[in-house]
């Protein structure tokens, strides 16, 4: 199977293909499912594949910019949030498994936290730095009746909207004009841990 023909990226010849086709649509009268049909059965015929798109690299922050962000953080003066929008960064762990993180899966002695059922229901475990454990350590003390490590206050866990929302409002309370969400932070410290030849999880 090949890809569509080079003649695809020329403007000219682009145009005119598409008023051709425009021009037997109109003769057979072809309603959308069966223009659909139509090309579905050429490709076929020509053993034609669309060709892969290229993965468009994430805009990271820079340096100074994320920095003003986590200060904006941490001048808010909620625990909570700084423990979870650190740890979106410190552990490149996915906003969807960071819900699910319950107390029980924090070992605190061993820098680690277990992820049950992950991204391609794998369960593994990611780590978190020494200078953190005190923080998490004190966090923890505040929640002891918390099934999960994120709760709102009516004691059910945070939602990934929430957490999108909370990383929006930081954003722009840091005065970032760029789009800030969640994922990013999993690309700034995968992008760290390559540079600094690290293989990404």
């Amino acid at each position: 199977m090949t890809e569509y023909p080079p003649f695809f990226a020329n403007p000219k010849l682009k145009a005119k293909l598409v008023s051709h086709l425009c021009r037997l649509i109109r003769r057979f009268r072809l309603d959308c499912r069966q223009f659909e049909s139509a090309c579905k059965a050429a490709r076929k015929e020509m053993s034609l594949r669309r060709p892969q798109r290229s993965r468009r690299l994430p805009r990271l922050l820079p340096e100074d910019v994320l920095r003003k962000f986590y200060e904006t953080v941490d001048q808010a003066g909620n625990l909570q949030h700084q423990i979870l929008l650190r740890l979106l960064f410190y552990t490149a762990v996915r906003v969807s498994e960071l819900t699910g993180i319950r107390t029980e899966d924090l070992d605190l002695g061993a820098g680690k936290i277990f992820i049950e059922q992950g991204k391609g229901s794998k369960d593994r475990y990611i780590l978190f730095p020494d200078s953190f454990r005190l923080v998490l350590e004190a966090y923890l003390a505040t929640i002891p009746d918390n099934m999960y490590l994120l709760e709102s206050r009516h004691r059910r866990r945070y939602s990934t909207r929430r957490i999108q929302q909370l990383v929006r409002e930081y954003g722009r309370k840091a005065g970032i004009t760029d789009r800030v969400h969640p994922h990013l932070f999993r690309h700034q410290m995968l992008t760290w841990l390559t540079a600094q030849g690290m293989p990404d999880a």
